[in-house]
């Protein structure tokens, strides 16, 4: 199994921390290089169109960020 495909498979929690600010990271991008960066939605709405151009895949899990609870 190669690293990309074990990346796909684990959601991003808490502890995954923005490279830029240090912040919560809702945004995996997995370079064409085989490195990765995380950022915050914040970073990730800023730097997405710079990140199409040198990532293989975008990990986005900034829905997380508006979902509401079950009551």
């Amino acid at each position: 199994m190669s690293e990309q495909m074990i990346l796909e498979a684990v959601p991003l929690n808490a502890l995954d921390r923005c490279d830029r600010c240090g912040a919560q990271a809702y945004v995996r991008a997995v370079l064409l290089n085989g490195g990765e960066l995380l950022f915050c939605g914040h970073h990730g709405k800023e730097y997405a169109e710079k990140l199409k151009t040198v990532a293989a895949k975008i990990q986005d899990e900034t829905a997380k960020l508006v979902e509401t609870p079950a009551i």
